[in-house]
């Protein structure tokens, strides 16, 4: 059985990827310049996947090596990605590499679909939280 990390990864990478083809479709049809749109989109589900990806990649590492870190760590991780985003939506402000508008509204769409496909995954996946062979403290 895969873990639950991968199996996350499986799920939500390619649907949000899908979302952010349909949001490059869109942006694409109601931009003035569609090639603009079309790129904004595409960097905007760049971002979103890698961010996500590392993400889940280190959390569920601290998982398996140390699980009482896991809620700092997420926690910390979840502060990381919001910070850096932050970031890149100051850089990106003024650019006119890409349409910014494209670019926001793919980033709010992909990141609540890769949050509820992880929902969906979590839901749906019986997770352990008390390993049974572990040996039972003294009375």
């Amino acid at each position: 059985m895969p873990s639950i990390d991968r199996l996350v990864l499986r799920v939500a990478i390619p649907v949000t990827a899908v979302v952010g083809v349909i949001a490059a479709v869109i942006g694409a049809l109601v931009a003035d310049d569609p090639g603009k749109a079309v790129l904004g989109a595409a960097v905007g589900v760049v971002i979103v996947v890698v961010f996500f990806t590392v993400g889940q990649l280190v959390v569920g590492g601290v998982l398996r090596t140390n699980p009482q870190m896991a809620l700092t760590v997420a926690l910390m991780v979840y502060l990381l990605k919001i910070g850096a985003l932050l970031i890149f939506i100051v850089l990106f402000q003024d650019t006119t590499a890409f349409n910014t508008k494209v670019f926001a509204l793919t980033v709010l769409a992909c990141t609540l679909t890769w949050t509820a496909a992880e929902l969906w995954v979590f839901s749906r996946t019986k997770v352990l939280y008390v390993d049974p062979d572990a040996p039972r403290p003294p009375l």
